[in-house]
């Protein structure tokens, strides 16, 4: 059969208009850039319902069940989040202030950090008891992290410019968050290639960003890897940024011939272009020993099988390995919880294509798994060994290893813990490091040594590490320390509404409570926070997520009230 030529006429022309465009951006003033902002948030609004239906569909639900909820924090709630960040950030520069409060810059232990959230009054009402700091990489002073911050608009513009961003098909927002990203912190316009897994997302992104079309600055474009190879080589694109895989890099950057190992030898690529990318990778969740109560361990449970199941697994930060004390008493009461969780969820499918290859890979290596929803989907391998393929790739569906490590006191098991995650599994994107609070306080050093020595771009404790990709005002990548010809978890930040400068950025630490409020009175982890709308046994879920994104679209005090009663009863 004769393979059809590649249609590039459309490619083209969406290139050279935004080329076309690409000077009026750049010469755009900061009060007509946040206009467009501002207009945009009721787009987002209007469209949400939409948006999450469509999304739902494609993955095999309806926009009622519980799943559904997934797509509400992964579409219009993350777009409206981090529209807001940059908004409220512009809106301090325009008003003659520096991006960060005075106090948000200080120095601990000869390390700069950066209080990122909570950055409003909403942020606490909302994320009672979350918070993110950014640590800058070794060396950086407070004065260059507030000098470097938001160039774009501090006398220090990009030229004009053309970026291709290359979809990812599996999280509804990635796409339109890494084109926000290009226009607003590189000042870049941006053609936008839609990944053929969801782009049945593209009219909704285009009713979104219709005024940034309309002038020329972003263009659509379906197609796969042909259209998405012809636009990186293509001489009137600048920049390129991926989310998807290290393949998708390296063919790129590469090629795909018998040349492309010799190439990446010399570094002699094929395509030179400033390339930005989040490329995933095996996270772990570690849990450390501690006075757990029943209810913690029901609700860590919960916690983990979350960060598993949201989305099928088919996320880059979906936790792969739960790293666990062999001799802890609570080791198995921990994994009896996680496996009632996964047994009582409601059904649905791994949908991302190959995922049934890949889990298959799983239970073939795995006679002992197991399978504790229809079908071969939440897979549980109790005691993955070292070597194991679970701990050498990602398995982007939904299956969960245990690793059991020595370690008889916390302070041995966090160094052991550490240890094995940073030499032993690929990837440096994200991470979650679960601690009593109790445990913390009379293990303060070990704790402390831990999340300064796990090199990952975010590192939640006591939350599950992809929060910090919804917040905006965090900064989201791959631990500094790639390079083209190892490219592992990809290189540079997105989103980061604060615009600090990349090679300033070493990594975010996420903190939320260990319980829930009341709970957490009583495990010393105080705050008004229930039980997240994000966790899969959310009862309320759906109903929560809907009115936090139409809130955080356009806030109003009147609107808290019942905000507040659907997250009590979840």
């Amino acid at each position: 059969m004769t393979e059809l030529a590649l249609d590039t006429e459309p490619l083209d022309r969406a290139v050279a208009e935004l080329r076309d465009g690409a000077h009026s951006w750049t010469a755009t003033p900061l009060a007509e850039r946040i206009a467009l902002l501002e207009r945009m948030l009721p787009r987002i609004a209007d469209g949400a319902e939409d948006m999450v239906e469509a999304a739902a569909r494609a993955k095999g639900y309806g926009a009622d069940s519980p799943w559904a909820a997934e797509d509400w924090t992964g579409a219009p709630w993350a777009l409206a989040q981090t529209t807001s960040a940059y908004l409220r950030v512009l809106r301090r520069i325009a008003a003659g202030k520096e991006p960060l409060d005075a106090g948000a810059v200080h120095e601990r232990d000869g390390r700069t950090l950066v209080d990122v959230f909570p950055a409003a009054g909403w942020d606490t009402l909302l994320l009672n008891g979350f918070t993110a700091q950014v640590w800058t990489r070794p060396g950086t002073t407070a004065e260059q992290v507030r000098e470097r911050a938001a160039g774009e608009y501090r006398d220090r513009p990009g030229s004009p410019a053309v970026a291709l961003v290359l979809g990812a098909g599996n999280v509804a927002a990635i796409t339109a968050l890494d084109i926000l990203h290009k226009l607003y912190v590189d000042g870049q316009v941006v053609i936008a290639k839609m990944n053929p897994v969801n782009a049945y997302l593209r009219p909704h992104f285009e009713a979104v960003f219709a005024e940034f079309t309309e002038r020329g600055w972003v263009r659509f474009v379906d197609g796969g890897a042909a259209e998405g190879a012809h636009l990186a080589a293509h001489d009137g694109v600048d920049t390129i940024h991926v989310t998807g895989s290290d393949r998708t890099h390296d063919a790129i950057v590469w090629g795909t011939d018998e040349q492309a190992a010799v190439r990446r030898e010399a570094d002699t690529p094929l395509n030179g272009k400033p390339f930005s990318s989040e490329l995933g990778g095996v996270s772990p969740c570690i849990v450390v020993p501690g006075p757990w109560s029943e209810a913690d361990y029901r609700f860590q449970a919960e916690h983990i099988v979350t960060s598993k199941m949201n989305n099928s697994g088919h996320n880059c930060v979906a936790s792969q390995i739960v790293v666990l004390p062999r001799a802890w008493d609570g080791t198995e009461r921990l994994l009896a919880q996680i496996r009632r969780v996964l047994g009582e969820l409601p059904a649905r499918s791994d949908y991302y294509p190959g995922a049934d290859q890949r889990l298959g890979a799983v239970l073939e290596a795995h006679p002992e798994a197991e399978a504790h929803g229809d079908g071969a989907c939440r897979i549980l391998v109790p005691d993955v060994a070292r070597g194991d393929m679970m701990l050498e790739a990602e398995v982007f569906a939904s299956a969960l290893g245990v690793v059991r490590l020595a370690g008889d006191t916390p302070d041995a098991f966090l160094r052991e813990a550490a240890d094995f995650a940073n030499d032993k599994l690929p990837g440096t994107l994200g991470a979650t490091l679960l601690v009593h609070p109790k445990t913390e306080k009379t293990h303060r050093a070990a704790v402390d040594a831990a999340v300064a020595d796990l090199r990952y771009g975010t590192l939640g404790v006591n939350c599950w590490s992809a929060i910090g990709f919804l917040l905006g005002y965090t900064p989201w990548g791959a631990y500094p320390g790639h390079t083209r010809q190892d490219i592992g978890s990809g290189i540079g930040f997105v989103h980061n509404a604060f615009m600090l400068a990349d090679e300033d950025i070493e990594k975010t630490v996420l903190r939320a409570p260990f319980a829930p409020a009341p709970r957490g009175l009583f495990t010393g982890s105080p705050s008004l926070s229930p039980r997240p709308p994000y966790f899969v046994t959310n009862r309320t879920a759906v109903a929560t997520l809907e009115r936090v994104t139409r809130f955080t679209a356009a806030p109003g005090v009147a609107k808290l009230p019942a905000i507040f009663a659907s997250a009590l009863r979840g």
